[in-house]
């Protein structure tokens, strides 16, 4: 969909944000990240319409997201690479590849 039409109107706009906004709670954080790329130009540097303050709600909350969801993966990343010797069976049982030798 090209949000550069004129034949889109802001009615389409919004929902489309929404919906990408709701499903980013479906456990695709991506969504967020899309959602706040694609609409930040119309969300803040586009001429004044009637549906673009919820529009820039939508934005700014799915970049909160993202960052949220982004800070939480990096978090469990860290920790599950710090103590995964310590957690034997359990973290050999969530790694894809099992490193030898001694940790």
């Amino acid at each position: 969909m090209d949000l550069s039409s004129a034949k889109v109107s802001g009615a389409d706009k919004l929902d489309l944000c929404r919906k990408y906004f709701l499903g980013g709670f479906a456990l695709l954080p991506f969504l967020w990240a899309v959602n706040a790329v694609w609409f930040a130009s119309l969300a803040f540097r586009a001429p004044p319409f009637a549906e673009q303050k919820a529009i820039r709600q939508y934005v700014l909350a799915s970049a909160v997201g993202a960052g949220l969801s982004l800070l939480v993966l990096i978090v469990w990343i860290v920790i599950f690479n710090q103590y995964r010797a310590d957690w034997g069976a359990v973290a050999d049982a969530m790694s894809f590849n099992i490193p030898t030798g001694q940790p």
